[in-house]
């Protein structure tokens, strides 16, 4: 075990002392901060410019209905539309809308004319504003009053409750699929992207190593199986160091800037942030507010603690794959044939997403999920929506023989590849080493 320490030990200083490790490290964090912080800031800035739009009405339904608000200024034209349409001009931010003669009963259908193409979001609202007075005028000849037609909608909250979680008094906690859904998704995404980027990592070591003829050198005090072991180790310890160290830096740094850009921030700021986070959501059915009060819900420390299993088991498992197509080639290019088939369950767990989400406790999230080659993903997912005990257990005791087998099974390879050179590898080759004794 001491060889095997020194190898580690070795693979993990040499990695974190690289400007690479430094740079991504600082790096990941402050890009996290700019998805939270850019938004934030392009809400809250002061600006004056708006979208002119000139409505050349021939209907006569929208004169003086279409307001100014802040971000388009409506500005009603007594011209005729071919007129509008030739005062265009390059780099203005100036609109045409033209309405032509509506019959209220029949689909309506209108046009934007500018230099360049409207933004969607000109397009969604201009859409809104004339379908909101041609359904109030509809309502005006049915002789139906808008607030009345609002006051008979029915608005219809569903609250989940999980009975399997209980309160000091007995009362079942709430749920919230959205939440879970988040938790469960996000989980998933990082154990599959950490799986590639530092399996890869193995392999091209490996690779590295082999054809510097370094390991010729290292061989010479260790056997294969440890020095295999060794580095598939100290790289997943790079990795799980690397992903601790993002987590800590970006809440650090996205608590702190929080607070300094809201702190001097006015009320009407403050709603045009909130309004940015949210999609412009109504309060009083604002979803996204639901799913943060319910995200206290979820279990975090089953969730973290499952993560960090699920997140070295599978590094693990496909490390020590990676490590033996590794030993077999010369060159990444060599590499790619022997990798489709070992990161096919991979890719499948992620393509399995969506009819898992459908029906989270079904067979086939069941089946996958305590599948070696797909638990870490799959199994991630599930359990904020809350996968039962002895599911977890099973899936996590059939990681670890499959982390047993695949160690096994690679070095086998391992131990013959890191001596060849020159030599065209196919998976006929493969069985021969594998079957080969030493």
């Amino acid at each position: 075990m001491g060889k095997i320490g020194l190898i580690i030990a070795r693979e993990y200083l040499s990695r974190v002392r690289k400007k690479s490790f430094i740079i991504m490290t600082i790096l990941g964090p402050l890009l996290f901060a700019g998805l939270v912080f850019v938004p934030m800031w392009l809400a809250m800035r002061d600006t004056n410019e708006k979208e002119l739009v000139r409505v050349v009405d021939e209907s006569g339904y929208f004169n003086g209905t279409l307001k100014t608000d802040n971000s388009i200024e409506f500005e009603m034209s007594n011209k005729t539309i071919d007129e509008e349409r030739k005062s265009l001009q390059k780099g203005n931010r100036i609109s045409v809308l033209h309405i032509p003669k509506i019959i209220i009963e029949e689909p309506a259908v209108v046009a934007i004319y500018a230099f360049n193409n409207p933004s969607i979001d000109l397009k969604h609202t201009l859409g809104n504003k004339i379908k909101n007075e041609l359904e109030r005028l509809k309502l005006l000849k049915s002789g139906i009053e808008k607030e009345q037609l609002n006051k008979l909608k029915a608005n219809v909250t569903v609250n989940t409750f999980n009975e399997s979680k209980k309160t000091k008094k007995g009362e079942a906690v709430q749920s919230s699929s959205e939440a879970s859904l988040a938790v469960g998704y996000i989980s998933a995404f990082l154990i599959y992207m950490f799986i590639f980027l530092y399996g890869a990592q193995t392999m091209r070591g490996v690779i590295e190593e082999k054809t510097s003829k370094v390991i010729e050198v290292i061989i010479s005090s260790v056997r294969p199986f440890q020095l295999m072991i060794g580095k598939i180790l100290g790289i997943g310890a790079v990795g799980l160091s690397q992903f601790l160290l993002w987590v800590i830096l970006s809440g650090t740094i996205t608590t702190i800037g929080s607070s300094l850009i809201l702190k001097n921030a006015t009320q009407e700021q403050l709603e045009q942030v909130q309004n940015t986070q949210t999609v412009k959501a109504p309060v009083e059915n604002n979803k996204a507010l639901d799913v943060l009060n319910a995200l206290k819900s979820v279990d975090y420390v089953l969730v973290i603690g499952c993560f960090l299993f699920y997140f070295l088991g599978g590094y693990l498992l496909y490390g020590a794959l990676f490590a033996a197509i590794g030993s077999a080639v010369d060159s990444d290019a060599d590499s790619q044939q022997f990798m489709l088939p070992i990161t096919i369950p991979l890719i499948l767990s992620i393509v399995l997403l969506g009819p898992i989400l459908k029906d989270p406790h079904g067979s086939l999230a069941f089946w996958t999920s305590i599948i070696p080659f797909t638990s870490p993903v799959i199994m991630m997912m599930r359990i904020p929506f809350g996968a039962p005990g002895w599911q977890i257990a099973l899936s996590m005791f059939n990681l670890i023989l499959g982390f047993l087998f695949t160690t096994w099974f690679a070095a086998r390879i391992y131990r013959i590849g890191i001596f060849m050179h020159g030599t065209k590898v196919n998976y006929k080759v493969l069985a021969k080493w594998f079957m080969m004794k030493i």
